[in-house]
């Protein structure tokens, strides 16, 4: 058997195919979905990217993992947050700048809500980033983010957030670099402080920088 090609796919590809082959092969609501092993065989990707989108399927609520049983479908007719966002990336070819600017309003608004809350502003977890950043030299990009914005306690804009960010195609997912260190621990600061306008200063800076990663990739 061939190995599955290396894949450039987006995360709504797979998505996109997953769902080809739910309706393909008949499987319903409570279901269970072929293995991992077999679903990357099938759609010709490789497992961290079949594995990938699974778990950001089961992050919006439409898959169902059991441990020691597999996963399974959940209701999607209760779930139409994908579809609708889905149906605006795929049909809009110069979507990217409106999926980027739209999850900036996330990230944006999370800081804002965290600077003007001083029990979010306390929680130890800033000061945790901002010791790993001295002591480590790097923080994952995703894990600062991802932070702030289950810190503001808002569900659905994570799941947003989380689906924008697989489609912007940022580098979330890598350590930090050395020169966005001074943006980061500004951005902490600032949420410690409850400074809103240094800390949205810091995040435009460091935000900038990791777009224009994603820029040179892309040559």
């Amino acid at each position: 058997m061939q190995n599955p090609k290396p894949s450039s796919k987006m995360f709504l590809d797979i998505v996109g195919e997953l769902r080809s082959l739910i309706k393909e092969e008949g499987i319903k609501t409570g279901d269970k979905l072929p293995s991992e092993r077999e679903l990357a065989e099938r759609l010709q990707v490789g497992r961290s990217t079949v594995r990938e989108a699974l778990r950001s399927l089961e992050l919006l609520g439409l898959i169902e993992t059991r441990r020691g049983e597999g996963t399974f479908l959940a209701d999607f007719g209760k779930h139409q947050l994908v579809e609708v966002l889905a149906a605006f990336i795929m049909q809009q070819p110069n979507s990217v700048l409106d999926v980027q600017e739209t999850r900036m309003i996330h990230e944006m608004a999370a800081i804002t809500t965290i600077c003007q809350s001083e029990a979010l502003g306390a929680l130890p977890v800033w000061e945790s980033l901002f010791v790993k950043m001295n002591e480590d030299g790097a923080i994952r990009r995703e894990d600062l983010i991802r932070e702030m914005i289950v810190a503001t306690g808002n569900r659905l804009s994570l799941k947003i957030w989380f689906l924008l960010k697989q489609y912007s195609k940022v580098p979330f997912e890598e350590m930090t670099g050395l020169d966005e260190k001074d943006s980061i621990q500004t951005l902490l600061r600032g949420l410690l402080a409850g400074d809103e306008m240094s800390a949205l200063d810091a995040y435009s800076k460091w935000i900038e920088l990791v777009e224009g990663e994603r820029g040179e990739r892309k040559l």
